[in-house]
């Protein structure tokens, strides 16, 4: 074998195996294939009487007191879906933000490791000049890197 035959077979193999490599690496740390159309908008639960699989785990989930008194501290507690989101290197929850109508209240940002469930709990205070009709809206939002930006939200009293 000749020294320009050698370094041509050289180089196609490692060619073949650098790219056959990669291959096999993004099918072990991506293994689930990314739905686009989820990305193009708000994701928001269509029918609360019957939700997908995929709202129960993605949706936020908002508990707080359906009444609370302006100037007072309460809690509002936002959780990943019905059935808490696993996180994993592959599929994870960025962050989790709360708004009180069109305010951003807070937002934690996570981490792609760590196997966490990801819940928050924020606590807030509201002026009464915050709701004139008596009601405010709290929305909370979360992002998946394979399933979108998704949305929910609550209509509290202030009293």
């Amino acid at each position: 074998m000749n020294r320009r035959t050698f370094l041509k077979t050289a180089a196609i193999g490692s060619i073949v195996t650098g790219i056959s490599a990669s291959v096999a690496s993004a099918e072990r740390y991506f293994p689930v294939k990314v739905d686009q159309s989820l990305f193009t908008d708000i994701n928001r639960v269509k029918d609360p009487a019957k939700k997908t699989p995929l709202e129960k785990s993605h949706a936020p989930v908002i508990l707080a007191s359906a009444s609370v008194k302006a100037g007072e501290p309460f809690t509002v507690e936002v959780s990943v879906g019905e059935n808490l989101h696993g996180m994993g290197p592959s599929h994870w929850i960025e962050y989790i933000e709360l708004a009180i109508g069109n305010e951003p209240a807070g937002r934690i940002d996570m981490q792609p490791k760590g196997y966490l469930k990801p819940k928050v709990t924020f606590v807030v205070v509201l002026p009464k000049e915050i709701a004139p009709s008596g009601k405010v809206t709290l929305v909370a939002s979360q992002r998946c890197n394979l399933h979108g930006l998704w949305e929910s939200s609550i209509d509290i009293s202030v009293v």
